[in-house]
């Protein structure tokens, strides 16, 4: 299968990026971030989440992130809503688009959201049906596709399974994410090729993390699959609670440079997606968690 010419990169370093962040974060340097990445030419930013701040904290200022940055025409700003609740909050701050998360694993689902997938497919009906009566479009996301940390390996069936209910239901895309990392090309291979049964290929996304280097690997396998939409963190920045030793999220900055040398366009300007994850990074005092920014700067 011959490559795309055109990738859409889901940037979500603000809100997959941050939301597990110990340390404060000012509602002004989260702005900051997303106006450095509208500026660089994202055109899908996950902005925050509308949950509550009991069990995410840091995404507690979602809404006046959304009031305070500068939305450019034709960039969608996004909302992550686990439930009916996070949606009307979503609504009121003005949002037109909003994701909803389901599991491949049994137990990652009962780890994460205390239910079982059954039980939060089900939690979704009414959030569908309030979206559409609203206009919002609905991006699924499915964790745990290439392995769990609970389970180990997952079943590409249990995958499709869980990425038809809620393409089914209303889910305009459905992100599929390597939550822990271990994935493999062949093995990415397979899963597209088995979810694609039931979701057509230019529905799905992929969602890579980096914990064993593959990430950039499996990327470029979905590529050869059909896929043109990533998720992916500006600076690398993210990870999972729930999941021991999963790193960071695959770096927005080396998909960028992957897919410039092979010559598919993406719109965005690798120096200014560079510029803005070392700010970032930057704010939080860490290292930059791009191997082509680090590079760039001179650090190895």
């Amino acid at each position: 299968m011959t490559l795309p010419k055109h990738v859409r990169l889901v940037e979500v370093g603000p809100r997959d990026g941050l939301q597990n962040e110990k340390q404060p974060i000012s509602i002004a340097d989260k702005v900051r971030l997303v106006d450095d990445l509208s500026v660089a030419g994202l055109g899908y930013i996950e902005v925050g989440s509308f949950v509550s701040p009991k069990w995410v904290p840091q995404m507690a200022g979602s809404a006046e992130v959304f009031a305070q940055i500068s939305q450019k025409p034709g960039v969608t700003y996004a909302a992550l809503t686990p439930n009916l609740k996070g949606l009307e909050a979503a609504i009121e701050a003005g949002v037109s688009e909003v994701a909803v998360f389901a599991a491949a694993s049994e137990a990652f689902s009962q780890k994460n959201i205390n239910c079982s997938i059954d039980e939060s497919l089900a939690r979704f009906a009414p959030l569908m049906e309030a979206a559409r009566e609203n206009g919002i479009q609905v991006r699924g996301y499915v964790s745990c596709v290439l392995g769990c940390p609970y389970e180990g390996e997952i079943d590409p069936a249990r995958v499709a399974h869980v990425a038809r209910e809620l393409f089914t239901m209303g889910c305009y895309e459905v992100s599929l994410g390597d939550t822990i990392g271990t994935g493999t090309p062949g093995k990415t291979r397979q899963l597209i090729e088995t979810v694609s049964r039931d979701v057509p290929r230019d529905k799905l996304a992929g969602h890579f993390h980096d914990t064993y280097g593959q990430a950039l690997a499996n990327i470029y396998a979905s590529l050869l699959e059909g896929l043109c939409v990533f998720d992916s963190s500006v600076a690398g920045l993210g990870g999972c609670p729930y999941a021991k030793g999963a790193s960071g999220n695959v770096a927005s900055e080396d998909v960028l440079y992957m897919l410039n040398g092979l010559g598919i366009d993406t719109g965005i300007d690798l120096d200014a997606l560079v510029a803005a994850g070392q700010r970032i990074s930057d704010v939080l005092g860490r290292a930059n968690g791009s191997t082509v920014a680090r590079v760039r700067s001179g650090v190895s």
